[in-house]
């Protein structure tokens, strides 16, 4: 596996050129930076890991990393309060030598307030600008080792390699079984980001204490006014979901401390405390509800006052597992003692609404642009529940969006009889009549027309989901088999139906042929002919590589000759 790139780490013949970089040597610097960190932790060597720290926030690699992360993802368009974004490679590149530790004062935010999820209540988002949003990216790659060591081993959200599906399925494990725990303590902390103590923070998080001061301290603009911040982490801050794992971890071994075998007269009884935590929502198991109530509650209030945090009233109590407690938008219950999880009837109603109000305001557009526009959605919310009994009601959901469909095609055209609107919007493809369809400009080689069709969420298909070993560790280069593997499995369900582009993917070691990292459904991918298709280059596998959509831009912008890796299937 090889291409051809341009020098080590700064490149000297293409002067501030962002495609001359060598990224393949930039990840593996800072990973084997990130790999020592780790060792150092577990060892205890808190110098050692502050001068480890050290090196990698101010490397040339470090810095580049930061600002590629930053300029391409979601955000990379919105500013902040300066109205400054690097949308150009020589931005990028000039981007790098700014970020350093000598003078750097970090801007306030730009406050916007968004919905929330539940309700017409509205949120506030801190938006930093794009010099501190790369500052921040810069130290979370020196931070991150150290916290996912320390981590509690059931938390799971806003973690490199964890999902709201290892969630889920720690909830099977600890509650499915005719001997677990029956009450559970469903807890939600009060306003987590807001009200993160800034003194606690900074006392112990393991990283430049005077570069977390100013970030705290940075204060946001609302209206033109600016607001000093004397608590909370700002929600929209890259390395703020980190900052918020790390004052929380710790609670599942207070309760294990605390909560631990209780005894009585004649024998021992487990209490089967467990906790299951994504970010800030939470639940912790308990063999009866006096324990949770009398015990365990107290326990988590202790440990969250010393943060600055408290629980919402409202929102924290103890449930039965037989009358089911809703969790990350789906519901978990025993039904006359048989374990389900299934999409939560809020979770259900909300993206419904979402769908009918898609259909409501494209009254007058074209077939094919409302389903182009309902495609996402559908499928995202089928593959977000696809690993719970979710069968049943991805059939419910398919019908409803059927008659908002169907209402759709009656208001424009309110003259026309139902046979005529059934043929002119919905067509028989294969064995499935009533689908909702439209032609497209596209011929098959029989010279029949492509058909545009609506996703049905029925038609994802229910996989059990495979939980993440609980001391599993991104950063540790002992797990890196392990994640290999994980990361294959996930790639062969995302190219389910593709069969070439798995051949491709296992043909190059699951690797991209420019900076040798890992082809995931994550980072991305594309398709590269190594002989371009004007210069007589065809479709078949040898002319192709996968390579990540930066490389990609990176082939073409410097000519890189990119080489078809060897095969290591059969070796």
């Amino acid at each position: 596996m090889s291409a051809y790139v341009i020098s080590a780490v700064a490149p000297s013949g293409y002067a501030e050129h962002w495609h001359g970089i060598n990224w393949a040597k930039c990840y593996q610097e800072v990973k084997k930076l990130q790999a020592r960190i780790v060792k150092a932790t577990k060892e205890g060597k808190q110098r050692k890991v502050k001068a480890l720290q050290w090196l990698l926030t101010h490397s040339f690699s470090g810095k580049a990393i930061a600002v590629r992360r930053v300029t391409e993802n979601q955000g990379k368009k919105t500013p902040g309060i300066d109205k400054v974004i690097w949308p150009t490679p020589i931005d990028k590149y000039k981007a790098i030598k700014t970020l350093k530790r000598r003078g750097y004062k970090p801007k306030p935010l730009r406050r916007i307030y968004i919905p929330k999820s539940t309700g017409n209540k509205k949120r506030p988002l801190d938006i930093p600008c794009m010099i501190d949003r790369a500052q921040q990216a810069l130290y979370l790659l020196a931070l991150e080792p150290i916290s996912e060591t320390k981590a509690d081993p059931n938390s799971y959200g806003f973690r490199p390699e964890r999902s709201t599906a290892d969630a889920m399925q720690q909830c099977f494990n600890v509650l499915a079984k005719k001997c677990s725990p029956q009450w559970i303590l469903e807890a939600d902390i009060q306003a987590c980001f807001e009200k993160i103590s800034h003194n606690w923070l900074i006392e112990h998080i393991p990283i430049d204490k005077e570069i977390l001061r100013r970030w705290l301290k940075a204060g946001y603009l609302e209206k033109q006014r600016f607001c000093p911040t004397e608590e909370g982490a700002a929600q929209g801050s890259i390395i703020s979901p980190a900052l918020a794992n790390m004052t929380l971890d710790g609670l599942q071994e207070r309760l294990a401390m605390t909560c631990g075998k209780v005894s009585y007269k004649g024998g021992r009884t487990d209490p089967k405390v467990n906790l299951v935590r994504y970010c800030d929502d939470f639940i912790v198991t308990g063999a009866s509800k006096e324990l949770l109530e009398n015990e365990a509650l107290p326990v988590i209030k202790e440990f969250l006052s010393e943060r600055g945090l408290s629980l919402s009233p409202e929102k924290t109590k103890v449930t039965n597992i037989a009358q089911g407690f809703d969790f990350l938008g789906q519901n978990v219950r025993k039904y006359n003692g048989k374990f389900l999880i299934k999409p939560s009837k809020k979770n259900i109603q909300a993206v419904l609404a979402k769908i009918r109000s898609i259909i409501k305001d494209n009254k007058a557009v074209k077939q094919i642009n409302l389903i182009s526009l309902l495609n996402p959605v559908i499928k995202g919310w089928a593959n977000y529940h696809k690993h719970v009994a979710a069968k049943q009601t991805f059939s419910k959901v398919d019908n409803a969006i059927w008659h908002a469909l169907w209402q759709w095609c009656r208001r424009r055209h309110p003259q026309k009889g139902g046979r005529w609107i059934k043929h002119r919007y919905f067509h028989s493809i294969g064995t499935r009549s009533w689908v909702f369809a439209a032609p497209t400009d596209e011929k098959r080689s029989d010279g029949t027309t492509v058909m545009k069709t609506l996703h049905l969420a029925a038609d994802v298909a229910i996989q059990r989901h495979i939980k993440i070993k609980a001391e599993a560790n991104p950063f540790d280069p002992a797990w890196e088999y392990y994640f290999e593997d994980r990361h294959g499995r996930k790639m062969r369900e995302n190219l389910a139906g593709y069969k070439k582009l798995i051949r491709l993917w296992l043909d190059q070691n699951r690797r991209c042929c420019v900076c040798r990292q890992l082809l995931t459904k994550t980072t991305g991918w594309h398709v590269h002919h190594i002989i371009r298709r004007v210069d007589g280059g065809n479709d078949a596998s040898r002319n192709l590589v996968m390579v990540h959509p930066n490389c990609h831009m990176q082939i073409h912008n410097l000519g890189l000759k990119v080489t078809k890796p060897a095969s290591e299937r059969g070796l």
